[in-house]
């Protein structure tokens, strides 16, 4: 284990802390010195890294030494596709949590669906909702919750985060009716006769019948907000990309910044919208908080049938009760030439853009969309980023990377969802699903993620699952190659930095950045994949502070 010894005092107060020396094992992510033996850190900046003995004799006189044993000292990890303020919202007390990682018991869940309406008589919101790993559950209709819920205004959000399910009563408290016009992107599911079903498709629709019921939670953002960074220094996280960031939100968290110091730093990326343009400059916020892109969705979720590919689903009678008709491919939520308008308008200004694609159709038409964007403004160092890129094929990396396209590839639908994904849903093209290699292999500095609440944050499991590509049963699904270590390593540090445009102070243990660091049970070089999946992380550092310990 390791320990600390205190030589001279130090100050408690933020901003006025005394140096730290680190002496042990140190996996720098630096290219120029991968390992080292010690770190010297003062004023939240890393002063020095290298030998021991040299770093003592240049160590202030007033020093906090860190002795770490048999553990190790890695830069913190980051997050590149999250979402935590939304969220933050999602995992408190404002909703009932019915996630297949908290729930697998079908009855299980609607016995929650039912305490949550008894216990809400104001409006009762769930997160969670998915059959395929719940099994038993089936889609339910307006009427069907209707007859659940009768008064109680009733939302229950898909795990995916791509659909919700609401009643009559969760509709009139939102103002949403059959006249209601669908939004840019997004639809309100509709029977032949144009009344809504009960179903909002894709993130606008979604958050337009959740806003009236979230509303009290949202009031209380900031602290929210600072729970779920807290989280993130458990799990090692240090930095988190916002890739659902609602800029009405801003005031809010900056106002509890004036409160509390926040213990993790966030690199926002706004929603899109036709027509729009950056709510902000581009040279906005702090090297806390600071939006450096724009986000937006070129289809949905694989395990609502909503992405857009070449090949078909599977029949059977899992696609058939997600209402699957046989040979089903799913649709884009916007067109080529649509995604095109909004990448230049948005691009135009300086913005980084991120965009949600899963389908290889859907990909083929964010890479045109974007070559085109790309030749008309003459752009090099744009960073564009492809976001989850389930079914990316081998040949659309190598395009991708001759564009200077980036991916952050969710790798972690491999371990949860990887028997459904080849046995049910896809077949032979769910066996290379999430195929960081190819990434890898093209040249490009890809990422990994675990996308807000859809799974839990767990960057030493992403790695571990890139690596081995075995779902949570074991089974391998070897239509992808495994990632090398370092490669894993890189994709939650120095590639993430690099991917939310702060790579020239944070992602790896180098002079003159930040000192966000973490103490880890093991050295990553030195277990099995396996075993780098049970990683305990013991202690996280931001700008040199502790802010997390192990009990």
């Amino acid at each position: 284990m390791w320990n600390t010894r205190r030589e001279g005092q130090a100050s408690p107060e933020r901003g006025n802390m005394t140096a730290t020396l680190f002496i042990g094992t140190v996996v720098t992510m630096d290219e120029r010195l991968p390992r080292a033996g010690a770190v010297l850190v003062d004023a939240g900046r890393i002063l020095a890294v290298g030998d021991p003995d040299a770093l003592r004799r240049t160590a202030p006189e007033e020093v906090e030494t860190v002795e770490l044993g048999a553990s190790v000292l890695m830069p913190g990890l980051i997050e590149p596709h999250g979402h935590p303020t939304s969220s933050a919202v999602v995992l408190s007390d404002a909703v009932v949590d019915i996630r297949p990682v908290i729930m697998t018991d079908a009855a299980e869940v609607m016995r929650a669906i039912r305490g949550a309406i008894a216990a809400r008589p104001g409006g009762a919101v769930l997160s969670g909702w998915d059959p395929l790993l719940q099994r038993g559950l089936e889609d339910p209709t307006r009427e069907t919750l209707d007859e659940l819920a009768g008064d109680v205004p009733l939302l229950i959000l898909h795990n995916s985060g791509h659909s919700a399910f609401f009643n009559t009563a969760a509709a009139e408290l939102a103002g949403i009716n059959r006249t209601t016009p669908d939004p840019a992107g997004a639809s309100f599911a509709r029977d032949p006769d144009g009344e809504l079903t009960g179903v909002a498709y894709e993130i606008a629709a979604v958050f337009a019948v959740a806003g009236p019921l979230l509303g009290a939670a949202f009031a209380d953002l900031g602290a929210l907000v600072d729970a779920e960074l807290r989280r993130a220094n458990a799990v090692g996280v240090t930095t988190l990309g916002d890739l659902s960031w609602d800029p009405a939100q801003a005031p809010a968290v900056a106002a509890a910044r004036t409160k509390r110091e926040f213990t993790a730093r966030i690199r926002a990326y706004e929603m899109s919208h036709p027509g729009g343009s950056g709510s902000v400059s581009l040279v906005n916020g702090d090297d806390m908080i600071r939006q450096v892109g724009v986000k937006t969705w070129a289809d949905g979720s694989p395990w609502v049938g909503n992405i857009a590919t070449s090949f078909p689903y599977l029949s059977n009678d899992t696609t058939r009760s997600m209402g699957l008709a046989p040979g089903h491919r799913g649709t884009a939520n916007f067109t080529e030439a649509e995604i095109t308008d909004i990448s230049l308008a948005y691009a135009a200004e300086g913005w980084q853009l991120a965009c949600h694609a899963h389908g290889d159709r859907a990909i083929d038409s964010v890479l045109n969309a974007w070559e085109q964007v790309i030749r008309e403004l003459d752009l090099s160092d744009h960073r564009f980023r492809i976001e989850h890129v389930g079914a990316m094929t081998a040949v659309q990396c190598a395009r991708a990377a001759a564009l200077g396209v980036t991916v952050s590839v969710f790798v972690d639908h491999v371990y949860y969802w990887g028997d459904v994904l080849v046995n049910e849903l896809l077949g032979e093209p769910g066996r290379r699903w999430a195929d960081a290699q190819s990434a890898f292999a093209a040249g490009i500095r890809a990422t990994f993620h675990n996308d807000g609440t859809v799974t839990p944050l767990e960057p030493f499991r992403n790695m571990s699952v890139a690596m081995t590509r075995l779902s949570r049963a074991g089974t391998p699904l070897d239509g992808a190659a495994g990632v090398s270590l370092d490669s894993a390593l890189r994709a939650h540090t120095i590639n993430a930095a690099w991917q939310l445009r702060s790579d020239d102070h944070l992602g790896s243990i180098e002079a003159g950045k930040y000192a966000d660091l973490i103490v880890v049970d093991r050295d990553p070089h030195a277990v099995s994949p396996a075993e780098l999946a049970e990683t305990r992380v013991l202690a996280t550092y931001l700008a040199g502070e502790l802010v997390y310990e192990a009990p």
